[in-house]
């Protein structure tokens, strides 16, 4: 179970660094998670108020079109990071998986969800002219929080959210380029 708790919050870390992050700092602080040292730093009130900071910010940069774009690029770097600290943190030592392996399956997980919400939200943006933005992305931190709590709370759960969310941005997508053939 602890290996789905570490992969399931590497993808929500893809959408949004600091939910899987901030998520993962209340449950050590709550006793809900157990992180090993040096991760259990991150459950400390001074951290969590640092965390919070920064997915406040995040999340109004990525409601705003253009602003969105540019924190995309700055966040191409934290995502994936965030990403392979959370699945090692909340693996902690009770896996018999290789410490780096599980950073490089974080890394690759968030930078995967990155690259797709990095590379789909500028099209959303033109063909909605941005009206779309805030939608979209209050959608993906719901998908983000979400996918965060199961992770913890029930890791089992994490294969059909996961599932579920990749299915409805398909059909998102699918939706969009049907509106833009009619248009175009």
């Amino acid at each position: 179970m602890e290996l789905l708790t570490a992969l399931g919050l590497s993808v929500p870390a893809g959408l949004n660094a600091y939910i899987p992050l901030l998520a993962v700092a209340l449950a050590q602080q709550f006793g809900w998670l157990q992180l090993s040292k040096p991760f259990d730093v991150m459950g400390e009130w001074w951290m969590i108020a640092i965390i919070a900071v920064l997915l406040v910010v995040e999340i109004v940069a990525d409601k705003v079109p253009a602003v969105d774009h540019v924190n995309d690029v700055i966040q191409s770097f934290i995502r994936p990071a965030a990403g392979g600290i959370v699945a090692v943190a909340a693996a902690g030592s009770v896996t018999d998986v290789s410490p780096w392996l599980l950073v490089v399956a974080g890394v690759l997980l968030a930078g995967g969800v990155h690259a797709v919400k990095a590379t789909t939200r500028p099209v959303v943006n033109v063909t909605t002219a941005g009206t779309a933005t805030p939608v979209v992305s209050a959608a993906e931190d719901v998908g983000a929080v979400a996918l965060s709590a199961s992770a913890i709370f029930a890791p089992a759960l994490v294969g059909v959210l996961v599932i579920l969310f990749a299915y409805l941005f398909w059909r998102l997508w699918r939706w969009k380029r049907a509106r833009a053939a009619v248009v175009g």
